[in-house]
């Protein structure tokens, strides 16, 4: 089993195009099931510890990698039993259940088991009837643990939609088969299915959309000084404790000077530089990035000092209230980098409503702009038009006032770092925020978040 970070996903059609590429390459779909069954054998003997075992088997391949898992565990000394949906109708799957020598039960009648391996349908999932779904609700409310082969039963694996029964039921453990699916780290699914392991099967698989992995962040050196480590320019407005927390944020994350533009509340560290507004300021070079957004309020004022650095030439981040003043074409006639970190509903208010999944949203957003989307939420997406990276199991306690101004201000710092790449500012400072928030704890304050970069920063 292999953890998440930096997988690959790929969507179900992409499996099977890359399942297709490895067979035309020499593997077959019996050797593939066999790895399969292998890796979920494995997986369930570290689970059961002596119970008893239930595999729920569908007519497929997924059903197929249960009948080789079941064998397998049966070698094994393992108390195990197969109940099926229907009679295998795959080629492989047949192959498979011919290997079982113990008896195949009716799914609907199977009594339950400590440990259910749901191998009833995968990646080719269809909707479940209402006998499916309450069976597997029946046989998932008596068992002590559940490992779901591939996907829980009847979720989608490209648009994450999920059963009732997995919702109400949630997995122990899922499998992904080959590859990570958007069904592995988009909700509702991804919150049935539990922990998510991939079990490699050697497939070949474009890593333009994956799950995040740490950072590399840049360190300082002998020669380095304020402007080096990164010059984070914030833009203030109606609100300035939202820019305060903003730049709080960016010194502890790793920027070298910090200056708030337009705040004459002079509150906040004694490190923040408290400067009045001037346009042509901001358009000095030893500015690293520039931060828009937060507490900036939408009147004509705003409005106004948007349009003035959407005319310049420094790397931009647009959080907030700014991302109600502009849209796509403004955003993409601009030659410098922008960083744009909406929530919901300020993505559509900013470009609608495209379609396809979260991800594929993400990756429009970004093309229709010309710029990096950092779209937050319970799983956060970080695009361009042609890479995604995707932080899965967002913290719920984030969802408190001021934590988007604290992620901003992360984003902001490694922005402006002299040598950052945009896309890799964008997810560090994404993958920061998150470790800030596990260091927090419960029920924080925005404050208490931005406090805690210090100790992921030293420890990244």
């Amino acid at each position: 089993m292999i953890a998440c970070a930096g997988q690959p996903i790929l969507t179900a059609e992409q499996t099977r195009a890359a399942e297709e590429r490895a067979i035309r390459a020499g593997r077959s779909v019996e050797a593939l099931m066999q790895r399969a069954g292998e890796g979920i054998a494995a997986a369930a003997l570290r689970f059961a510890a002596g119970q008893a075992i239930l595999v729920a088997c569908g007519p497929g391949n997924n059903g197929g990698d249960g009948y080789v898992a079941a064998t397998l565990l049966a070698a094994k000394g393992q108390r195990v039993r197969v109940a099926a949906s229907s009679p295998p109708r795959t080629a492989a799957a047949m192959a498979a259940r011919t290997r079982w020598a113990g008896p195949v039960e009716s799914l609907e009648t199977a009594a339950p088991a400590a440990l259910l391996i749901d191998a009833l349908f995968g990646t080719g999932a269809r909707p479940l009837d209402p006998v499916q779904d309450a069976t597997l609700a029946r046989l998932a409310a008596a068992a002590r643990l559940i490992l779901a082969v591939d996907l829980p039963s009847g979720s989608d694996a490209d648009t994450a939609s999920a059963p009732d029964w997995a919702q109400a039921h949630p997995a122990t453990l899922t499998l992904a088969l080959g590859a990570l699916k958007p069904a592995h780290v988009l909700h509702p699914a991804a919150g049935a299915c539990g922990a998510v392991r991939l079990i490699d099967l050697g497939l070949p698989a474009d890593a333009a959309v994956a799950v995040a992995s740490a950072p590399q962040l840049p360190e300082p050196g002998p020669t380095s000084h304020k402007y080096t480590r990164g010059m984070v320019a914030i833009v203030t407005g109606a609100m300035a404790g939202a820019a305060r927390l903003a730049g709080i944020a960016a010194l502890r994350s790793g920027a070298g000077y910090v200056a708030l533009y337009g705040d004459a509340g002079q509150g906040g560290p004694a490190a923040i530089v408290h400067r009045d507004y001037d346009a042509e300021a901001l358009a000095e070079s030893r500015i690293g990035a520039v931060l828009i957004g937060p507490g900036l309020g939408r009147d004509t004022q705003a409005r106004d000092r948007l349009t003035a650095l959407l005319a310049g030439d420094r790397p931009l981040v647009i959080d907030g209230d700014a991302l109600h003043l502009t849209d796509p074409g403004s955003l993409r006639a601009r030659r410098a980098p922008v960083v744009l970190t909406p929530h919901a509903g300020e993505f559509q208010a900013l470009f609608g409503t495209p379609a396809g999944s979260l991800l594929d949203q993400a990756r429009a957003a970004a093309a229709a702009a010309g710029a990096i989307v950092v779209l937050k939420g319970a799983t956060t997406t970080v695009a361009d038009a042609a890479r995604c990276r995707v932080h899965p199991h967002g913290n719920p306690w984030l969802s408190t006032a001021g934590s988007g101004d604290v992620l901003a201000g992360t984003i902001a710092a490694q922005l402006a770092h002299p040598r950052a790449d945009p896309f890799a500012a964008a997810d560090a400072g994404v993958w920061l925020h998150a470790r800030a928030a596990a260091i927090a704890g419960r029920s924080f304050l925005a404050d208490d978040l931005a406090n805690a970069l210090t100790a992921v920063r030293a420890s990244a």
